[in-house]
């Protein structure tokens, strides 16, 4: 195994951390803010990716197409929240639960009648098509890296906007005390429609990057919403900064495994099926990552009990 190669294979591991952490900086929000288990934050991360492909067809511009997948997802989170979720805060989890995957299948069959059962395509943009030389003659992808950067800025601006902001201040109030800043005088229901629509956008904007690497088609958005509740189960409920940390380590620990264990099994049995064990335990690994933190720290990295 080359040094190169490992190499890459870490840079892989950080794009794929960073747009883990794209969906479940938006899923732990609104966990956190609205006490809220939402099992349709995938769906939105597909109406991002449904709706950028659909601009950049329409238009050619790849700009237009992040844009429009931001308004997309933050109005189609505005507007659940407003019609279907504000009615199941008082409720318990089960009927949040039933409620939000009642809404799954709603977007599913909805994004299916309007733009047909074939996936859609969005293509990388000219200026980003093609390897960069890194330093020690790494050739990596343009877009790859550019998921990097954008998800590393996007962590930064959260960041500042939920520590240096007033309604970052009103964001995290809300999450120790709903009632106490209701009391202070915060439109409690206006808040929760922008921690909604916040949470929504990163989604959709998650799917649109993603987007281009992969196909744009129905369903895309749960198994994604999976690893998503594994990061933000083991950085913390609530808890951004666990998030981050959380998604980097799902990251590295997924596309590690699945880059060396087939080989270090290959060293012990047969190649071939050292590829299906090694294969198979590489998906298993960051579960049990989960289940080593939960053991040291049941709320997780950084969360509060």
């Amino acid at each position: 195994m080359s040094a190169v190669l490992f190499i890459e294979q870490v840079l892989n591991g950080l794009q794929l951390g960073v747009m883990l952490f794209l969906m479940a900086a938006g899923l732990t929000l609104i966990f956190g803010v609205m006490g809220l288990i939402n099992l349709a934050h995938g769906s939105l991360y597909m109406v991002g990716a449904f709706a950028a492909a659909a601009v950049a067809g329409a238009t050619g511009s790849f700009l237009l197409a992040l844009m429009a997948s931001l308004a997309a997802a933050a109005a189609a989170g505005a507007v659940v929240e407003v019609l279907v979720i504000r009615r199941l805060y008082a409720r318990d989890h089960l009927d949040q639960v039933l409620a939000t995957f009642a809404l799954i299948l709603i977007f599913s069959e909805g994004t299916r009648w309007i733009f047909g059962s074939f996936p859609l395509f969005l293509d990388i943009p000219a200026v980003l098509s093609g390897p960069v030389t890194l330093p020690g003659g790494i050739a990596y992808p343009k877009y790859r890296l550019a998921i990097i950067l954008a998800g590393l800025a996007v962590a930064g601006g959260l960041y500042l906007l939920i520590t240096r902001t007033r309604i970052g201040i009103q964001i995290r109030a809300g999450e120790a005390d709903r009632e106490m800043i209701a009391a202070l005088g915060v439109d409690i229901s206006k808040l929760y429609t922008l921690v909604f629509a916040l949470g929504a956008a990163l989604a959709g904007f998650a799917g649109a990057l993603v987007g281009a690497i992969q196909s744009v088609q129905v369903g895309m958005g749960e198994p994604v919403l999976i690893l998503a509740f594994v990061v933000i189960v083991i950085g913390g409920i609530g808890s951004i900064k666990g998030a981050f940390v959380g998604a980097l380590l799902v990251g590295m620990t997924d596309t590690l495994g699945r880059f060396l264990l087939p080989g270090l099994f290959g060293l012990m049995m047969d190649p071939s099926a050292a590829t299906t064990v090694g294969s198979a335990l590489a998906s298993m690994l960051i579960y049990v990552l989960m289940a080593l933190v939960l053991l040291v720290r049941p709320t997780g990295l950084y969360g509060t009990a």
